[in-house]
């Protein structure tokens, strides 16, 4: 008698181990192909086809609901009427629309007042919501709605037919309700992203568990980026783009967390002063800006984009950034000329250098100056150089074939493995600079010289077309002839050579 009830015991242990692994199985699939389970379920009483006696709980079909992707799920309301009820429940809502539609609103409406009391966790509008004054009752309901204590990640990108973002005044804008992020209720908050609307908070809100703050044509002041980051101790990313409002930014060192800072086309900033610690990337694209770096020493990136970068890099830099192993600058009206550099960028593996310049280009600028950034950074494995401009207006090699001019002292580059120019052109600086680099590297693999700009100007395609490179076609012709006569006789054999040039079909389009 005690053997049967102790089989009948492991049958049923059996049982409900069998029983935990399907629906373990069902959970997965719902969070990984929620297209799955609309094959399961039937219209009528939701019930899984082929899996008897797996009959479920409500709450955790509503969990399994949850944890599929939005479309499915609202796929799965219209195919089960079990189904419908835990629409309600989906904490992930994302609303994307390109053209004004009242109707579009309504639904939007209609949908996020189902889900009130529900607790909605990411909540992203997309595209943007087209904003006038009829519209401003329903972002701050919806807000009301959506922003709770469980929110954990808030998209809103506003439209507006008058406002000019490309402007410092906004007239006609959403003021985001920032109340709506106190008191707790921002307290689950990880990721913030406003676009096209003023965001004035006057007191400090509870943000605690943000780890992103990305603002796009926001107006907003420093004072009041200030009382946002004041409290957002677990922040990682903070991304500025064209916030015209701000005129400093300071990032207190109570942000321990931050690695990422992005800064782009603030136009009226001044000054950016950095006191976290643990800062490893640093962007920004903005003209005659105060750089308060601190002690970076765990900054690893660093990119910049703006007139006269690659000065200010070589006079700036090293001391500020010692440990930065990459580095992009771009630089459009380079018009003085790389000056040496006062200290050395000891572990900088990365350099990339875009001069790509219209006709605005100083043609007076000597590549051949580049040498001194080289000579700094004897660590340097991959070097990237953007030299495309619409027109070669610098000193022909073939105009001044008289000797290329040296470095008088040789120095010998061991870690330097890749370097591709884009734009290549005859200019006798820059082959003066190539020719530098092939002396004077003796870990050199590749050398990849492309003299079409980098358009991708020839095509192997079914259509058979190619890029028009017009008046840049003569130049680039040049480029391969002065390779020809220059460069080639001096690339060693372990150094693969790769020449981007025109095709025939580029010739007989010109």
């Amino acid at each position: 008698m005690g053997l049967l009830v102790l089989k009948r015991l492991m049958s049923v242990q059996q049982e409900r181990r069998h029983i935990q692994a399907r629906n373990f199985f069902i959970a997965s699939v719902a969070k990984r192909k929620g297209s799955v389970c609309l094959q399961l379920a039937n219209s009528e009483g939701g019930k899984i086809m082929g899996y008897s006696g797996l009959n479920l709980p409500e709450d955790i079909w509503s969990h399994i609901h949850s944890l599929m992707p939005l479309r499915d799920a609202a796929r799965a309301a219209c195919v089960s009427r079990a189904f419908r009820s835990f629409w309600r429940y989906h904490p992930n809502l994302i609303f994307r629309i390109e053209t004004p539609d009242l109707n579009f609103i309504k639904k939007v409406d209609c949908i996020l007042k189902n889900h009130s009391g529900i607790g909605i966790k990411s909540l992203r509008f997309e595209s943007g919501i087209f904003y006038n004054a009829s519209t401003s009752y329903y972002l701050d309901s919806w807000l009301q709605i959506a922003v709770t204590p469980s929110i954990e990640e808030l998209t809103l990108e506003i439209l507006s037919y008058n406002t000019n973002y490309f402007d410092s005044k906004y007239d006609d804008e959403y003021n985001f309700p920032c109340s709506l992020l106190s008191d707790g209720r921002g307290s689950s908050m990880r990721h913030l992203y406003l676009s096209r609307c003023s965001f004035h908070p006057t007191i400090n809100l509870e943000l605690r568990n943000l780890t992103r703050l990305h603002l796009a044509f926001v107006h907003i002041t420093g004072n009041e980026l200030g009382c946002v980051l004041s409290n957002s101790y677990a922040l990682e990313r903070l991304e500025l783009n064209y916030c015209y409002g701000i005129i400093c930014v300071k990032i207190p060192c109570l942000l321990q967390r931050l690695s990422h800072l992005e800064v782009f086309e603030c136009r009226m900033l001044q000054v950016i002063e950095n006191s976290a610690p643990n800062l490893g990337s640093f962007h920004f694209g903005i003209n005659h800006v105060q750089l308060l770096l601190g002690e970076s020493l765990q900054m690893k990136s660093l990119s910049m984009c703006y007139p006269g970068a690659v000065y200010y890099a070589c006079a700036e830099l090293p001391s500020n950034v010692p440990n930065l192993e990459t580095l992009t600058i771009g630089s459009p009206h380079e018009m003085v000329d790389t000056p040496m550099l006062p200290s050395k960028f000891l572990h900088l593996k990365c350099l990339t250098i875009s001069l790509v310049g219209m006709v605005t280009f100083s043609p007076a600028y000597d590549y051949f100056s580049l040498v001194s950034f080289l000579d700094a950074s004897p660590s340097l494995e991959t070097f990237f150089l953007d030299v495309s401009q619409e027109r070669m207006g610098h000193v022909s090699i073939f105009g001044d074939s008289l000797q290329l001019r040296q470095m008088p002292e040789h120095h010998r580059h061991g870690n330097l493995q890749s370097v591709k120019i884009t734009g290549f052109c005859s200019a006798k600086s820059l082959i003066e600079l190539t020719c530098y680099i092939l002396d004077n590297t003796t870990s050199l693999k590749c050398l990849t010289l492309d003299t079409t700009r980098g358009v991708s100007s020839c095509s192997t395609g079914e259509h058979n077309k190619c890029f028009p490179i017009g008046k840049m076609l003569t130049e680039a012709n040049r480029a391969v002839l002065a390779i020809e006569t220059f460069i080639e006789r001096k690339v060693p054999s372990t150094v693969k050579l790769a020449v981007t040039k025109p095709c025939s079909r580029c010739h007989v389009k010109s």
